[in-house]
C-alpha cells in the first residue's frame, strides 16, 4: 500500500525561515514547484519526528551554508497551489544569529540567491516569502 506524497496526495508540513542580515532578508530562486522561478526564503519538508524548528535549522544549514543559532517564531503560512497540486502548512521561524557566509549549495534546486531590503523584494516572491516578509513588518 503507498502511504502518497506529503504536498501532493495530502497536506504536507513544512518549515521555513527568514534569516536577516543588516536588515536584509536572504532569498533563493526556486527551480522546483511549488512555484519554480519564484524567490523564496530556505525551508523544506518537517520529517516525520522532527520538530519544525530543528528542521528550520537543518535546512536553512543545507540550502545556504550559513550556521544558524538562536531561531524565533515568526508566523504560519498555509498555500494551496492549484495549478501545481501542492498543499503545503508551513511554520516559519525568523533569525539574526547566522555565522559564514551564505552560498549557492543546491544548485539544482537553488541556484542563486540574493540579500534583499524588504521595501525591495525580487519578483516573483513566493506565496511563503510573502507571509513572512508580512509577519515581519508588523513585528
Amino acid at each position: 500500500m503507498s502511504v502518497g506524497l506529503p504536498g501532493l496526495d495530502f497536506p504536507g508540513v513544512g518549515t521555513g525561515l527568514a534569516i536577516l542580515r543588516d536588515g536584509k532578508l536572504l532569498l533563493y530562486r526556486r527551480t522546483r514547484p511549488p512555484e519554480a522561478g519564484h524567490w523564496n526564503i530556505v525551508g523544506g519538508k518537517v520529517d516525520h519526528m522532527e520538530h519544525s524548528m530543528g528542521a528550520a535549522r537543518r535546512e536553512a544549514e543545507e540550502e545556504s551554508g550559513l550556521k544558524i543559532g538562536q531561531l524565533e517564531f515568526l508566523t504560519i503560512s498555509e498555500q494551496i497551489f492549484d495549478t501545481d497540486r501542492h498543499h503545503w502548512i508551513s511554520i516559519i521561524y525568523q533569525t539574526t544569529d547566522i555565522s559564514g557566509e551564505a552560498r549557492v549549495m543546491e544548485p539544482e534546486k537553488l541556484p542563486e540567491f540574493g540579500w534583499f531590503a524588504l521595501d525591495d523584494l525580487p519578483a516573483p516572491l513566493s506565496k511563503f516569502a510573502a507571509d513572512a516578509v508580512k509577519a515581519l513588518a508588523s513585528a
